[in-house]
């Protein structure tokens, strides 16, 4: 579950309070029915004011609790009957037929192939469009969408983003089809071990459900598609998917959508991955008006490896974290900063490394840890155009570097 914010202990401090006031209250009224006498006058006196402050403290707690944000003081999520029960309407089933060519003992033959993925229903503007996956519609014909009550309706591709592996589309189905789901803005909240959801058609099961958590956020991930892509800032999660799951969306406990289902590792349970989104969000108002999204950042850097100790020690340096920086593109953002590539090959445990160039430590003054960092942060904080200060590690000195950020290519 997600981290809630720190709450204060209304419940706790308005319980103590009439506690007290029904204590102080009882000993008042105890006092008023056998009557005050002796040198009761002035302890009745004392009662008197603990409880008129008493009562006056319990009502100013009471105006508290009734203007404070009612968010903060829920302690329940929904449970995994009411996430269902409330979001699989908006979970819909992509079809479509692609042609499929093989080369055979007797030349290149061509068949047709049906695709099927996942999707759901996002608003934009008081429209509602269906969010999938790029891979799912890509080179994909005769495109229908089936919503959770069966109704099927033909669909248009409205835009791609193939670097982030997102498609939305337009659906000729009526308003009443349409249940849109809440696409949170920042993942930043994310947190692993956090509960999460899958809602998708794995298999052609359309509104299966699974239930994970969080395993890790900030991944880097290469999609093996026609044209193979690196997406980042990707969230690791448990829930089981398959075939059919691509697309669909991952949802919190609140039912807000953290993810669009992308992938799932093979032979292996329990390790899928999303794009977050936040991608979408950041998106989608491109996507649906220029069909397109290109301010995706570039650093013009072609190739990286993650520090080590083994890699400090093979190279003499003191940094065991960070990016090395072992290519530039010429010409390229990072070239024209000065940020500069290796100049030698060392081979650790069979595997070659450019050495000799800048390690990269921080960006922004956040602290790199390895390439998924750097990835997922110019993904979540950066777009094409923006200058970034990265910090690097120049012949075991320290220095920053301004760099005017490129755009995906």
């Amino acid at each position: 579950m997600k981290t809630e914010p720190s709450r204060p202990r209304w419940g706790v401090i308005s319980l103590v309070l009439v506690a007290l006031l029904i204590v102080v209250a009882g000993a008042y009224y105890e006092i008023m029915a056998t009557g005050p006498s002796g040198g009761l006058s002035s302890e009745l006196s004392a009662l008197h004011s603990q409880v008129t402050s008493l009562e006056q403290a319990n009502t100013n707690l009471q105006s508290l609790l009734a203007s404070a944000p009612t968010s903060n003081l829920s302690l329940t999520a929904a449970s995994p009957e009411e996430i269902y029960s409330s979001y699989s309407k908006s979970v819909v089933t992509v079809l479509g037929y692609e042609i499929v060519t093989q080369n055979t003992f007797f030349g290149q033959e061509t068949s047709v192939a049906s695709v099927q993925g996942s999707g759901f229903v996002v608003s934009y503007q008081n429209s509602s469009y269906i969010v999938t996956n790029d891979h799912v519609v890509n080179g994909v014909s005769n495109l229908t969408v089936t919503f959770a009550d069966g109704n099927s309706y033909t669909a248009s591709v409205r835009g791609t983003d193939g670097y982030r592996d997102l498609a939305v589309l337009s659906v000729a189905a009526p308003n009443s089809e349409f249940h849109p789901l809440e696409v949170l803005s920042s993942t930043d909240a994310v947190t692993v071990g956090e509960t999460v959801y899958a809602i998708g058609s794995p298999f052609g099961l359309s509104g299966s459900m699974t239930v994970g958590i969080v395993s890790q956020t900030g991944r880097t991930i290469t999609e093996s598609t026609s044209t193979p892509v690196t997406i980042p800032g990707v969230i690791q999660f448990s829930a089981a998917i398959n075939p059919g799951n691509s697309g669909g969306p991952l949802l919190d406990s609140s039912g807000g959508v953290i993810g669009i289902t992308t992938a799932a590792v093979s032979n292996s349970e329990g390790l899928g991955f999303a794009i977050p989104a936040s991608t979408l969000a950041r998106e989608l108002s491109s996507l649906v008006t220029a069909g397109t999204y290109g301010l995706h950042p570039s650093l013009g850097i072609t190739s990286t490896a993650d520090m080590s100790y083994e890699l400090a020690q093979a190279t003499g340096s003191n940094v065991t974290y960070g990016v090395l920086v072992q290519s530039v593109v010429s010409g390229g953002p990072a070239d024209k900063a000065g940020v500069r590539g290796g100049t030698e090959t060392v081979t650790i445990e069979g595997q070659n490394y450019i050495v000799g160039g800048d390690i990269i430590v921080s960006v922004n003054g956040v602290k790199v840890v390895d390439s998924d960092t750097l990835a997922s942060y110019l993904e979540d904080n950066t777009v094409a155009g923006q200058t970034v200060q990265l910090g690097i590690v120049r012949s075991g000195v320290y220095t920053t570097v301004s760099v005017v950020l490129g755009t995906l290519s």
